[in-house]
């Protein structure tokens, strides 16, 4: 099993960033150095060079977040929440969100969020634990959040589970966009993230994949269903390695019906099933 890519946030000394307030310092962490990278998730992976607007919009995203997420567990003890970006301009297929992770607070205080992200330009991806400066620092379709609380017994098992080596036992390194939310040949990143739901809810039965899928198809979870055409496939699967249809029933697939798993699906559910409250926008 691989190791967690980790990319711990340093504060900076005090007296080099006087003129911040003490939550921005939390949220910053290492996001000078994580944009410098190449892993994405639920966004355009065009190469396009940070600017100071870009910077400025994602930290101001991320501090307006770090306030909330401790508003609420002042309030209620939260300590977990769904953590939901738009890195995409989904509308053509009635979803918001393009992309979530699992927030958590640590003993220190510290919000971390573990997710998994595709290596750009390439058909693989790998679970990080990031702050919430690197997980907003991009430049996103919109520069909004949405956040889910879970249930505290779906909290109190997420944390248990997020914060050990369990956290990395159903990643699954071959990644796709749109990979079939029923399969184990690819993994996108809300597919890590759910299926890693149903591991923490129960983590001595749910060892792999296949039987992540089997809980979450008992607890009712139904994926998006997205109408692409024969020939946008073709094009995405020729122009991008991160990109492939192969995995999807021969019969769904030929009628352009691609079903994965996606944030809106997910809140959706957990709402509906009582295993969180309605999502909360932040802007």
């Amino acid at each position: 099993m691989e190791p967690i890519p980790v990319v711990h946030g340093m504060l900076p000394e005090p007296s080099s960033h006087r003129h911040l307030p003490s939550t921005a310092l939390l949220v910053l962490g290492a996001a000078f150095i994580a944009w410098a990278g190449s892993a994405h998730a639920g966004r355009s992976c065009e190469n396009k060079p940070l600017t100071a607007e870009t910077m400025n919009k994602g930290l101001n995203l991320a501090v307006k977040a770090a306030k909330a997420l401790d508003t609420e567990y002042k309030k209620n003890g939260s300590d977990v929440v769904l953590l939901a970006r738009e890195g995409q301009d989904l509308s053509k297929y009635e979803l918001k969100y393009s992309h979530y992770g699992w927030a958590y607070r640590t003993p220190e205080g510290v919000w971390r969020v573990a997710h998994k992200l595709n290596e750009c330009g390439t058909a693989g991806g790998h679970v990080y634990r990031q702050g919430l400066g690197e997980f907003f620092l991009d430049d996103m379709w919109s520069y909004t959040a949405g956040v889910q609380v879970p249930t505290p017994a779906v909290q109190k098992a997420l944390w248990s589970f997020l914060t050990q080596p369990s956290v990395l036992r159903l990643q699954n390194e071959p990644y796709s966009m749109v990979s079939y939310a029923w399969g184990q040949k690819y993994q996108q990143s809300n597919q890590w993230a759910t299926e890693t739901l149903a591991a923490a809810m129960n983590p001595a039965g749910i060892q792999n994949r296949a039987q992540a899928q089997s809980w979450l198809q008992a607890q009712g979870y139904e994926p998006s269903s997205l109408i692409i055409r024969a020939f946008s496939r073709l094009g995405g699967r020729m122009t991008a390695a991160n990109i492939a249809f192969d995995d999807h029933p021969n019969d769904k697939r030929y009628a352009s019906r691609i079903e994965t798993v996606t944030v809106d699906s997910v809140t959706r559910w957990l709402q509906r099933t009582q295993m969180a409250a309605a999502v909360q926008e932040i802007r």
